[in-house]
């Protein structure tokens, strides 16, 4: 008589917002992290992420309470979830400030009134979500969004394009907004919480 074997244990894993949050770092800390080979994980079929409990319980235990470090790095455990938003209108600001406190509250959003001074505050906060107007004065937006898109050192950033554009007037800026999500400025209140909710996401 034949004995059935029993299934192999599986693994205990989880996400990478659980990850981040047992370890008090930001999302994309996480995931540069699991690049590196510093944290133990896969990829589903689907893309998401897996982080072996085994291999974060071991980092906790060498950290020892002192703050975790990444690529030699420390990580300040109080960054939390971050988005960028590069919106040129004052009442644009304020009212996606309204929708990103109201589904986030423990989110922090900076606000950049331009692209340049856009551009220079994504190199030195890494945002979890960029949230861009297309048309921005000083700098062709579809040409920053290009660029952050393509830059290693956004890879893990979501991005959200926000504008006033209708489809047909987006038709020139195709080859930047293929396959970012875009909601237009009438429908921010009811369009944008999905938006965030899915950028937020286990990645």
């Amino acid at each position: 008589m034949s004995r059935v074997k029993p299934n192999p244990p599986v693994p205990d894993t989880c996400s990478t917002t659980e990850a981040a949050q047992r370890l008090g770092m930001a999302v994309r800390s996480v995931q540069l992290m699991v690049d590196r080979g510093e944290l133990q994980a896969w990829k589903t079929p689907g893309g998401h992420r897996r982080i072996l409990r085994s291999s974060i319980d071991a980092l906790l235990q060498l950290r020892g309470g002192a703050p975790v470090t990444s690529g030699g790095v420390a990580v300040g455990l109080e960054r939390p979830l971050t988005l960028l938003l590069i919106e040129d209108s004052v009442h644009f600001q304020n009212l996606i400030g309204l929708v990103v406190k109201r589904e986030l509250p423990e989110a922090e959003l900076h606000i950049a009134s331009d692209g340049i001074a856009g551009l220079a505050l994504a190199g030195r906060l890494e945002p979890d979500v960029l949230l861009i107007d297309i048309l921005l004065p000083g700098i062709d937006g579809a040409a920053l969004i290009t660029s952050l898109r393509s830059h290693p050192q956004f890879a893990a950033s979501k991005l959200i394009v926000v504008t006033s554009l209708d489809e047909a007037q987006r038709e020139p800026y195709r080859f930047a907004l293929d396959g970012v999500p875009v909601v237009h400025k009438t429908a921010l209140v009811t369009a944008l919480p999905p938006l965030l909710a899915r950028a937020t996401a286990t990645a």
